[in-house]
Order: C-alpha cells, then structure tokens, then sequence
C-alpha cells in the first residue's frame, strides 16, 4: 500500500510547498481538492471560483509542481465542495446535466493531472431535498453518475463512491448502499471508496466492512472520527491496516483530516508516523 495526504491540510502554505512537504515526510502521493488549485492558475490570485477554467498549460504546471517535489497527484476528492448549481440527487433535469457535465469535466482534469482516482463525498451537495424520497434520490443520483462515467472509462479514472455516516448527511449512509449503487451503474469506473470516521458510524465493525467489501474498495481514506489522523484517536487504526492487506488491498491509504491541531504539519507527520506503524505491526 502507498501512503498519500489530502492537500487541503496543507492550505496555510502554497500548493507547491504542500507537496514538498508532504514529500519531505514521506508520503508519495497527494489528493486534491479542486477548491485548492488557485496557485498554478493563470486567472490569478485568490480562491478559483471554477476549476474548468485551468488552462492546459495550469494543469501542466500542477502536476510538474508535485513531481519537482517527488508526489504522485492521486486524484481528486471533494469534487463538489465550494461549487453552486451542482447537486447529485435534484430532480431537476438542469441541474442533473449540469452536475453531469461538471463531474465530467473534473474527471478531464483528474487524467490531466496524472490522478487515477475521484471521491464523491461532498454530502452538502447530494442530501435528500424536500420531497425527495431515498429511493428517488437514488435514481437521480444514478442518471447524473451514468451521464458522466463514459468520460471516466474513457480517461482511465475511477469514480469512487464515499458512504458518509449520518452526522453528515442522509443519502449514501454505508458501504453497502454505495456498492449497491455502483452495481446499479454497472461500469468498470465506479467502485466505491471507505473511509475510518464513516465506517466508525456503521453497526458493523470497521475490518468486517473492509472484508466484506474489498472487492469494491478502490480507495481508502486513513482519518478517525474525533476528525484528527489514524491513530489520533480511539479507533484501534492497526487491525483496520492489517484488514486491508489481508484483502489484498494494493491501493492509496490518503491521510484526510478535519482538525489541524496543534498544526497541520504536525497532524500530517504524526499521521504518517502512525501509517508506518500500522504497517509494521
């Protein structure tokens, strides 16, 4: 397995001392958030408001950024965070093909940027609306991903489907419920992705999740549901380590946390430092 961080955990320093950084410390890949690619753009300064606007030559200039530093981009999550007019689950056909289109042209810019994978998470943007029932928030749901998955076959990117716990949001609650959907798309680029704060919120212990859906998981976020780094809570993150190995998991273990204390660059080593313990256990 390969040791990746969330690049937002570096947002007090620029996106190419974040990837030095993270080198520094040892991870070898980097997840990004769109919402943080302001820096290599040519539209300037400040926060960029959408990330279709990055240039070829802005896409270049990111992914040389983070192989000067010695970091493979992973891909992209948050892929709907700090966006408007995008929503996974509307009954509105506008916005269904908007987000659609939206999707799509992230997954461009995942294959652009090296990246291989994108996590949809972003609950904000896929909660039951008034009036919409589970079940039609899933057709929905499967009418927006079944627009854009073409893009992601045809670029070589895996959509990866994140259940998020109910603190979060109503819609895509387990692991089961995304399996369940990436089976209804049935496309090659949608599998579905854990995460330890979220797992933690199932009645299912967290190594029987990652049993019994390995053969789904494309990705895997390292975290623990205080919103620190694995190990920085009370989640027993060693056992979850040696589940995933035992399935053959071969894929990114990505550091993604919430609470950057003391620091985010101490949260990002001790972080680290509890991956290598894990693996060594």
């Amino acid at each position: 397995m390969k040791f990746a961080i969330c690049n937002e955990t570096f947002a007090d320093r620029s996106l190419a001392d974040g990837f030095r950084l993270a080198a520094e410390i040892g991870y070898t890949g980097v997840e990004l958030a769109p919402f943080t690619l302001s820096d290599h753009a040519a539209t300037g300064a400040g926060e960029l408001k959408d990330v279709r606007q990055l240039s070829a030559s802005d896409r270049a200039r990111i992914k040389s950024a983070a192989a000067d530093a010695g970091v493979e981009v992973v891909g992209l999550h948050w892929l709907l965070a700090k966006t408007e007019g995008f929503y996974l689950t509307s009954p509105d056909p506008k916005v269904q093909h908007a987000t659609a289109d939206y999707l799509a042209s992230l997954a461009v810019l995942c294959a652009d940027l090296g990246g291989k994978v994108m996590v949809l998470g972003s609950p904000q943007q896929r909660n039951l609306l008034p009036g919409v029932s589970l079940e039609e928030a899933t057709d929905h749901a499967a009418t927006v991903l079944g627009a854009m998955l073409p893009i992601c076959e045809d670029r070589g990117v895996t959509l990866a489907l994140e259940p998020l716990g109910p603190a979060e949001g109503d819609f895509m609650n387990t692991a089961a419920e995304a399996v369940a959907l990436a089976d209804r798309l049935g496309s090659p680029a949608c599998r579905v992705h854990l995460d330890v704060k979220a797992m933690a919120s199932e009645p299912t212990p967290i190594v029987e999740i990652v049993q019994l859906n390995a053969a789904h998981t494309a990705h895997f976020h390292a975290n623990d549901p205080n919103l620190l780094g694995p190990g920085m809570g009370e989640v027993d993150f060693p056992p979850i380590y040696q589940a995933l190995q035992a399935t053959g998991y071969d894929g990114w273990v990505s550091v993604e946390v919430f609470k950057y204390e003391p620091t985010p660059e101490a949260i990002a080593r001790t972080s680290y430092a509890n991956l290598l313990a894990a693996a060594k256990s």
